[in-house]
């Protein structure tokens, strides 16, 4: 019976080879030669044995050299000369050992050495200690902390905020807490480095935009729309993020907001507005760029800043919807991962928005200030103001470059230096220049605070006036 059922196996077989088409026929032959060659085949091939004598040897050892660990740095890198500041980097800022009138520090207010702020921080020492030694969700919340947030929300009419520990980390750790792999976000190219580190942390599809350019974002706006119709079962999970700052740290220009606003509701967008530089600073009572154009609050799903410059503390915040900033309780990185804020800055911070509060009369002050210097420094040869006469800070760039970045930079630090020689404190704006996604032009950032005074703002513009000229030309 096994001879037959044998036979009858064969036959099938035969039979079925006839009848399978030829493309069959010449794929299995195809694949049995390949499984042939495989076989047959020698999988490597063994080369001569060269056996070295000890001489030899040693005569490799000492050729080879190690490649370095890290890149040679010249010793006249920024890094390695860095300027020693003693004591507080207020008003009058000693540098150095050299008295100064500081315009490099952004305490736009002028709260850095205030007298109110300091006794809250200290009263907060005596009571809390110094650290908190844990993040938010592990024994790191303190009463203070919340007192905070619930202030900050109520200062910027939104419905929650959220603190974190480190004014960089707030808006690279908000960003990812929302955008992830395949989303899509919309970015200005002059966006800070704060900002381009929760890109990265965010894996979404990134798309940048002309710097304050409404009709190139349109233009990837449109062009995405136009992607969505091919597969609109992909664009229904798909989320699309613009992200901006009020007032821009490359650039020291105001973002186009009611452009952006109409763009949002338009191609169902996300906006999220970083604030650093706005925030204290611009609109009536300093709530940043939503006042500065009278925009509803409610139209930005989520604003983001630092306290580490017109709150003159440290750390940052976020504030929105609760929906939306619960979500970083749980998603945000510096939040869930850092030790809290200790509770000393906390307290000043608060301290600083009750003077802030009390005093809307520094807004239009600073206002004042900024104005007036932005047309004193008009005019410089070989250098050109950059930036907003509304911002506090802005850039002196080269009018024309050498060519050279190196060199450049050069320039720029010996009108830093000799402006330092004459007691006007000035630095330059520095980058991780191989980091950058769109790397700014050299620039020397001059920054404008509620406590100098006009003859000491016409006193640095004379001082640059007359120190660019003798270096340049």
């Amino acid at each position: 019976m096994a001879t037959v059922a044998e036979q009858w196996v064969l036959v099938e077989m035969v039979q079925a080879l006839y009848e399978a088409p030829a493309y069959h026929l010449i794929l299995e032959g195809i694949l049995i030669l390949w499984i042939i060659r495989l076989v047959f085949s020698k999988t490597y091939k063994l080369q001569e044995r060269s056996d070295l004598t000890a001489k030899e040897k040693e005569e490799l050892i000492e050729e080879w050299q190690p490649e370095p660990l890290v890149p040679p740095v010249s010793k006249d890198h920024p890094a390695l000369n860095y300027n020693i500041v003693s004591g507080p980097p207020s008003h009058n800022i000693v540098v150095n050992g050299k008295e100064c009138v500081n315009f490099a520090c952004f305490n736009f207010l002028g709260l850095l050495d205030n007298p109110r702020v300091k006794a809250a921080a200290l009263a907060s020492l005596k009571k809390y200690g110094v650290g908190t030694c844990g993040p938010r969700g592990f024994y790191g919340t303190f009463n203070v902390h919340l007192d905070l947030e619930e202030r900050l929300a109520k200062f910027m009419n939104t419905e929650e905020a959220i603190i974190y520990s480190f004014g960089f980390s707030t808006i690279a750790s908000a960003i990812p807490a929302y955008s992830k792999r395949g989303d899509i976000i919309f970015v200005d190219k002059a966006a800070c480095f704060a900002i381009q580190k929760g890109l990265q942390a965010s894996r979404s599809d990134i798309k940048f935009f002309n710097h304050n350019d409404v009709a190139d974002l349109e233009r990837l706006l449109k062009e995405q729309e136009i992607e969505d119709q091919k597969n609109p079962r992909k664009a229904r999970v798909t989320r699309r993020f613009i992200v901006v700052e009020g007032l821009y740290m490359n650039t020291g220009t105001i973002c186009p907001l009611p452009e952006l606003v109409k763009l949002k509701y338009k191609y169902k967008a996300r906006i999220f507005l970083e604030e650093s530089l706005s925030f204290g600073v611009l609109g009536e009572h300093g709530r940043g760029v939503t006042e500065h154009y009278g925009i509803n609050i409610d139209d930005i799903d989520l604003i983001s800043a630092n306290m580490e410059h017109a709150l003159a503390s440290v750390g940052g915040f976020c504030c929105g919807r609760s929906f939306v900033i619960d979500h970083q309780r749980l998603s945000g990185q510096g939040y869930c991962f850092s030790a809290s804020l200790p509770p000393l800055l906390a307290a000043a911070a608060m301290e600083a928005l009750n003077i802030m509060e009390e005093n809307p009369g520094i807004f239009a002050v600073l206002k004042k200030k900024c104005q007036h210097i932005h047309k004193a420094l008009q005019g410089i040869s070989g250098l050109k103001v950059v930036g907003e006469s509304l911002s506090p800070a802005f850039h002196l760039q080269l009018e024309e470059s050498t060519g050279s970045r190196e060199k450049d930079v050069k320039l720029l630090q010996e009108i830093v230096n000799q402006c330092m020689n004459r007691g006007i404190a000035l630095t330059q704006a520095r980058y991780l220049e191989k980091e950058e996604k769109c790397l700014p032009p050299p620039s020397i950032r001059f920054v404008v605070t509620v406590e100098q005074t006009e003859e000491e703002l016409d006193r640095a513009a004379s001082t640059i006036k007359e120190v660019a000229p003798a270096v340049l030309l």
